[in-house]
């Protein structure tokens, strides 16, 4: 009853704290599209005070997107002795409606029926045919959560992408065979008192995963094309700048700037069936924006009297444009990109097959689709390396049709320069490192400590995890595992660098290398 009271009493306070008006930036409102399913450990196991701050936890995580169709949806799925849908992707397109049902929410308690919950979130994310990335978040203690490997697996085979928290005695084997990579920002184990400490780095890894970062085409003639983006800039923040020629003249560029609160073009006086390419970089003071892409060709001109094209048919049906007729990159990082195309014709289309190379002479890889996708991840590149990639449709005619588009990776990030373990006590080592200091944000910093236990019978280590500020050069660790692994990893404003783990000798005063 007392803990009970204690999660009452704190809900009902940072309830009136969240009531307050919060100011978010434009640029994170309209970032994002995607659907994501909570899915929240409701069971007996979890108590109270910590269901209380996992609700929080959530609303705090989900509080700057803006929701809906064509934005981001919000579901929450809760598991018990059997799974509660609370509300579904489509119950909430406002944020007032959202924090509300969150408060409003009850424990279920009972057993931790993970398996059945995870049926009701596959048909959530899968039945929809929206176009759109698609996340399971799950928040747990981790205890007992049941035999989650198969259904989990079914989810990520589908592109379905699996983050995770758990409190710091979940089961981290579990977990960690359960999220999609990269584990350092996909998998979370906090103590529930520092989960807020997580809230910036996990909605960062959500948006990287959901951003709309793309260039698209959104109507089409014979001599305009109409060009749509997510806004990343307000008015007075900075400003667009556009360039576009055709492929069969790549001498003659046109180049404009555009204010920083555009979000759409239209360029005119363009040729007939013809192919142009088209990019758009954000410039600002504040940070450094990916270079947006895309290629497209215009219509064929039509002949009034006739119906007929003035020049060929260019494949086309009833003058229609065929896939791809647009194609372009977003997502760009140090080692993927993800490629996208339109428009989606299942109907006419046998196979899309997409063939990457870095130019200008790196082998060419093929990646095989069904006609029911219109993008895909290529991953495993070099990083600051420019690739040609090339997407072509078979049509069911048995006509071919290609696209090609250039795309760059972005520079690796920094690595961790140096890191030491010195041993201080039994079970305790003095963490020290060094690392790149332009554009730190801070560190992540990892280990394997080892569980109190009352039985003689030993225990699994669990994990812990702390985020450190950029000024923090080293710190101390206690209670440690034996033969713990310790990583420390730099975060920089575009991401996380490369870290460095070492392991602590068993039952020796010093540490190596891993």
């Amino acid at each position: 009853m007392k803990s009970f009271l204690l999660g009452c009493v704190f809900l009902l306070a940072m309830l009136q704290r969240s009531n307050m008006q919060i100011t978010v930036p434009a640029t994170v409102l309209n970032c994002c599209e995607g659907d994501i399913v909570i899915l929240l450990d409701s069971s007996g196991s979890v108590a109270n005070y910590e269901f209380s701050r996992l609700l929080l936890f959530a609303a705090e995580l989900f509080r700057p997107f803006s929701l809906g169709r064509g934005h981001v949806r919000v579901s929450l799925l809760q598991v018990g002795t059997m799974p509660n849908l609370e509300f579904g992707l489509d119950a909430h397109n406002k944020q007032e409606s959202l924090q509300k049902a969150l408060w409003s929410v009850t424990q279920l308690q009972g057993d931790t029926n993970t398996e059945a919950a995870l049926k009701v979130a596959e048909q959530l994310l899968t039945e929809t045919k929206t176009d759109v990335p698609k996340i399971l978040l799950w928040l747990t203690d981790g205890v007992q959560p049941g035999d989650v490997d198969e259904p989990m697996s079914r989810l990520k085979a589908q592109g379905v992408s699996v983050l995770a928290v758990s409190t710091v005695h979940g089961n981290y084997r579990v977990l960690q065979r359960a999220v999609t990579p990269p584990l350092e920002s996909h998998l979370y184990s906090v103590d529930i008192d520092n989960i807020d400490i997580i809230t910036q780095d996990i909605r960062e890894a959500i948006i990287k995963i959901i951003r709309a970062e793309r260039l698209s085409v959104v109507d089409l003639t014979s001599h305009s094309a109409v060009l749509q983006w997510r806004p990343v800039l307000s008015a007075g923040s900075g400003f667009y700048e556009l360039w576009y020629n055709s492929m069969l003249n790549t001498n003659t560029e046109t180049r404009y700037n555009l204010p920083g609160g555009s979000s759409f073009v239209e360029l005119t006086n363009l040729q007939p069936d013809t192919t142009y390419t088209a990019s758009l970089r954000p410039e600002s003071n504040e940070r450094l924006f990916n270079t947006l892409s895309v290629i497209f060709t215009t219509l064929p001109e039509i002949n009034n009297k006739t119906g007929e094209p003035v020049i060929q048919q260019a494949e086309s049906m009833s003058g229609d444009v065929l896939s791809p007729a647009a194609v372009s990159v977003s997502d760009s990082g140090p080692h993927q990109i993800r490629v996208s195309w339109s428009p989606l014709q299942p109907a006419r289309v046998q196979r899309y097959t997409v063939e990457y190379g870095a130019i200008p002479s790196g082998r060419v890889k093929t990646v095989t689709l069904s006609s029911q996708q219109n993008s895909t991840l290529l991953t495993g590149l070099e990083p600051g390396t420019q690739y040609l990639v090339t997407v072509s449709a078979l049509h069911v005619n048995g006509k071919e049709r290609a696209m090609s588009v250039k795309a760059c990776t972005q520079k690796a990030l920094p690595v961790l320069a140096d890191l030491q373990l010195t041993p201080v006590e039994h079970q305790e080592v003095q963490v020290a490192w060094r690392a790149n200091e332009e554009g730190l944000k801070g560190y992540w910093l990892s280990w394997e400590r080892e569980n109190s236990h009352s039985s003689s019978k030993p225990s699994k280590p669990s994990m812990s995890s702390v985020y450190l500020p950029p000024t923090s050069r080293s710190t101390r660790l206690t209670h440690l595992a034996q033969s713990s692994r310790v990583c420390v990893s730099p975060v920089y404003s575009s991401g996380r660098g490369e870290g460095i783990c070492c392991t602590t000798e068993k039952q020796k005063d010093s540490s190596q290398r891993g």
